[in-house]
């Protein structure tokens, strides 16, 4: 398992020297400064990759760019409308830019709107650390009174619909505002910084799009760039939903292991993979994780491993972010089942057979709270992470050889 770690480019809080420092090997980052739609051009990815390998004074960080995350793909691309062939022309001329660059790795998502979505950016545990957090009380009230979406009553039961007026009526502007902006939050890093306004028009952007038809669409994207990718010597990983079940009225297709055979089984090419998110997936507690690795393990290209606490039994509910041990994950489980996937991939003799992972989020403890990093990005809590599942990856790896 290659170890791998976030980094937002030149402006995150968390540097080069700080990545070295914690052990990784590789890089995940993204060229967040273009816009979506337009060409990664090879100058701007080889300044990328040689920024990766530099540390403060100069000298050689030893780290590479090895996943790309993400190349963001456009909502003209999801609803097929508007510019989706141009933007298509682009994402294929930064995929080839890349490869040009010896990047070989792409995660990217389909989730309508917003990427991952949170109502709590610092959510304090019972430790006193902070992490990110999903109410869907919380949500909902926003949903309901902030955002006030049309239709927007028909997803909540009675139960949810009263209190989440309750808690809406207790909110100043400020606790109102401060929920839309964490909900609207996004992707870190992005180019795109959503306002309601702009929430409320992309969320028309959608009207009559179901769920088969954004599968279609993602499949007819698929259809299309995954040849490229193969062609290339490349690899294209799906995020998954983040929640993993429906938000604001919109489709969700990659929330579950059987959204994902679907698309696996309509694009078989190998290029065509999962980006397998240990947290995301492990929100619905109907998903079998290490079950999912051994069966769809051979199309896994990249893994995100952290883990949430479920405050909830319910397909749809809260939780919040938990240490990369500590939640309802068992990531020790998960990790076997990678490394017994790595063994097929050695014994077949395919060049992947390590799979990329990155501590993915992490707990703001001890100096993160002074530094404000990226929510979910904090320094220390991920070395954290880092360090406990290598310690697993360590302790698996020996009580085999022993």
């Amino acid at each position: 398992m290659r170890q791998t770690w976030r980094w937002f480019g030149p402006k995150d809080l968390v540097s080069i020297d700080d990545v070295r420092e914690a052990g990784a090997e590789g890089v995940v980052t993204a060229l967040h400064h273009v816009p979506t739609g337009e060409v990664w051009t090879r100058d701007e990815i080889a300044k990328r990759k040689a920024e990766v390998a530099r540390r403060r004074d100069g000298r050689t960080s030893g780290l590479v760019w090895d996943v790309v995350e993400s190349i963001p793909v456009s909502e003209d691309i999801k609803t097929r409308s508007g510019n989706w062939r141009a933007h298509m022309e682009a994402w294929i001329g930064s995929l080839r830019n890349l490869a040009a660059e010896g990047v070989e790795t792409v995660c990217y998502n389909f989730m309508p709107v917003l990427d991952w979505t949170r109502t709590d950016l610092a959510y304090e545990v019972a430790t006193g650390a902070t992490c990110m957090r999903f109410d869907l009380v919380d949500f909902a009230a926003f949903d309901l009174f902030i955002l006030e979406r049309e239709g927007a009553e028909a997803d909540y039961d009675e139960a949810i619909r009263a209190a989440a007026k309750t808690r809406a009526d207790a909110m100043d502007d400020d606790a109102r505002m401060a929920l839309g902006r964490n909900v609207v939050f996004g992707l870190p890093g992005a180019a795109d910084n959503f306002t309601l306004p702009d929430v409320r028009a992309r969320l028309r952007d959608y009207a009559g799009i179901g769920t088969a038809d954004l599968r279609a669409n993602l499949t007819a994207f698929l259809s299309i760039v995954a040849p490229v990718a193969e062609e290339l010597g490349m690899r294209l990983c799906c995020h998954p939903d983040d929640p993993p079940f429906p938000l604001l009225g919109l489709p969700r297709i990659m929330s579950t292991e059987a959204d994902y055979t679907k698309i696996m089984d309509a694009v078989p090419s190998s290029a065509s993979g999962i980006t397998l998110c240990t947290g995301s997936l492990g929100a619905r507690p109907d998903n079998d994780l290490p079950g999912m690795i051994d069966r769809l393990g051979d199309r896994v290209h990249f893994l995100h491993l952290r883990n949430v606490a479920r405050e909830s039994g319910d397909v749809r509910g809260s939780f919040h972010e938990a240490e990369h041990l500590g939640g309802d994950t068992d990531m020790v489980a998960v990790i076997a089942a990678v490394l017994r996937e790595e063994r097929r991939r050695y014994e077949a003799g395919r060049p992947d057979a390590s799979i990329p992972f990155r501590p993915d989020h992490g707990q703001d403890i001890l100096d993160d709270k002074t530094r404000h990093a990226q929510p979910g990005y904090p320094a220390i809590g991920r070395l954290k992470g880092l360090a406990e599942l290598r310690g697993v990856i360590a302790g698996l790896g020996h009580a085999k050889g022993a």
